[in-house]
């Protein structure tokens, strides 16, 4: 059995140059970051004190480190988007393909509410609610810590997928305008006011 599946080398945009720009600027980065630990010999109290640690504050402030690194990643998307923007403005293309501009486009979205600020409330929320109820830890702390690298997990494979393969590319279809809702019937969508069938717009 492949371990892999249907995945092999086509999966690897390699003739989008700004996807294979940022993922190996991305490499990079943490390339250095882990030299940078090797070098000064952090490893063993990382690994001892922090990576391996079932103390609610520590789980916490670990939580509110991720939630910051992908707060860079969502604004490096809405960069990306309003730089879109302008370029393609007056009927221009723009330096990015539609199918590109709808991944990035959820990406950001999905990048921002699930792995920014839900890893940030419940980073304050392990650190501080112990403390306010005067109690040690929380009731199941090694459950505790496996969330948090579940979650370091989903961040891992919502940013390879954006080099490997494609992310989704549905946008943000729950609130189309109501312009758009006479083009798109097969749309699923709670708008609030009047809308116009397709049938009825003819």
């Amino acid at each position: 059995m492949n371990l892999l599946g249907k995945l092999d080398w086509s999966a690897i945009p390699f003739d989008q140059p700004i996807v294979m720009f940022a993922t190996a600027l991305m490499a990079i980065a943490v390339v250095f970051v882990f030299g940078w630990i090797t070098r000064k010999g952090y490893w063993p109290y990382l690994w001892r004190e922090w990576l391996t640690s079932v103390d609610h504050k520590r789980i916490g402030v670990m939580y509110c480190v991720l939630a910051l690194i992908m707060l860079l990643r969502g604004f490096t998307d809405a960069i990306m988007m309003r730089a879109q923007q302008a370029v393609a403005a007056g009927g221009a293309q723009g330096y990015l393909p539609p199918e590109h501009f709808d991944q990035i486009f959820s990406a950001h979205g999905t990048i921002m509410i699930f792995f920014m600020a839900m890893p940030f409330v419940i980073g304050l929320m392990n650190f501080v609610v112990p403390l306010q109820l005067g109690i040690r830890d929380m009731a199941f702390p090694t459950l505790n810590s496996v969330a948090l690298w579940l979650t370091a997990s989903g961040i891992l494979l919502t940013n390879v997928s954006l080099a490997v393969g494609e992310f989704a590319k549905t946008g943000w279809v729950a609130y189309p305008p109501l312009s758009e809702l006479q083009f798109s019937p097969g749309v699923a969508t709670i708008t609030f006011g009047r809308y116009k069938s397709p049938a009825s717009a003819r």
